[in-house]
């Protein structure tokens, strides 16, 4: 994965809610590895992303994340797209950077093992070449989302395959993501899994224009609205990107986040934050950022079907698909 070098320096990051065993064995295997790691524990946060900023001793862990080689961080509420990580993304050109957030030991186990790295990228990279020249995508699925949106050739498109050896903002692999063109989404997105929801509730977003205009649901609606209203950001409301899920190895929704976001043939629609990384030149500043994930879709490039209910369809995919499939 990162091909620690010796004397490299890797930082992790965690709270008082990341499971300690984790660190430890991050920590053994950097020693092993011939690396020099460090363990940054802070509190944990209130929220994430910018709006945990009063929380953390910004200055101290911003001035190490600086110096660091490697970074993964474990926190439980993340600093991702919080000034801390922007800065350290920004300045330091050579910073290897992995988020895991909470994720438990078995998930780790099953995003991260039983797969070909090359075989993976071979795949991502495809879809990326066929994204290069799209400019409408439509996604769908039985639970009721159709949602469209418009790309913007300017924003980034990026995949993550398992191999974090060289700079870069990675996450766990088995995606390809996408910065949707400003005020372009329209439609309704019906979550399995949304971030500060209660698990399994399907609420329902009505997206205008690029923007949540509403929150369904016979269960859980209005506390999400609540939830949101909290941050009085109207940043918040807006889509950030969308993540296409493709790790062979996850195939049922877990109620894990990270996990989750990777279901084969699935999507992640994330809102609030977006890093001026993705969208140039400014981002989309906000003060969190949360996720939310649909299983089983239809993926349209233009006219043209990827995904069918989940399973790959299109013609210059499906070998490579079974492929990685059957290896698992």
């Amino acid at each position: 994965m990162f091909q620690i070098k010796p004397g490299e320096t890797v930082a992790i990051t965690a709270d008082f809610g990341t499971d300690t065993a984790i660190i430890d064995a991050l920590f053994m295997a950097t020693q092993n590895a011939g690396g020099l790691p460090i363990i940054l524990r802070i509190p944990k946060a209130e929220n994430d992303s910018q709006a945990g900023m009063k929380d953390w001793p910004s200055k101290a862990i911003t001035a190490a994340l600086c110096q660091a080689d490697v970074w993964i961080e474990a926190n439980s509420v993340v600093l991702l797209y919080s000034d801390i990580w922007e800065t350290a993304m920004k300045n330091n050109k050579k910073l290897r950077y992995l988020i895991i957030a909470d994720s438990s030991i078995e998930s780790l186990d099953r995003v991260f093992t039983g797969f070909d790295i090359q075989k993976l990228k071979k795949f991502l990279v495809k879809i990326i070449s066929l994204l290069k020249s799209t400019h409408h995508i439509r996604i769908t699925s039985q639970n009721g989302t159709d949602v469209t949106y418009e790309l913007n050739p300017n924003y980034l498109l990026d995949y993550d395959d398992g191999d974090f050896s060289k700079p870069k903002f990675g996450t766990a692999p088995g995606f390809v993501n996408i910065v949707p063109k400003i005020g372009s989404m329209n439609g309704t997105i019906v979550f399995e899994h949304l971030q500060h929801a209660e698990a399994f509730n399907n609420l329902r977003f009505i997206m205008k224009n690029g923007s949540i205009s509403d929150v369904q649901g016979s269960k859980g609606a209005e506390d999400f609205k609540a939830y949101l209203s909290t941050f009085d950001d109207e940043n918040m409301y807006k889509v950030s990107h969308n993540m296409l899920g493709f790790n062979p190895k996850i195939n049922k929704i877990t109620g894990e986040l990270v996990e989750d976001e990777r279901i084969w043939g699935g999507v992640d629609f994330g809102f609030g934050h977006t890093s001026p990384m993705d969208m140039p030149p400014f981002g989309q500043q906000a003060k969190s950022h949360f996720d939310g994930v649909v299983a089983k879709t239809s993926i349209y490039f233009d006219d043209v079907q990827i995904t069918d209910n989940g399973a790959v369809c299109h013609s210059e995919l499906k070998a490579l698909a079974n492929t990685l499939i059957t290896d698992n």
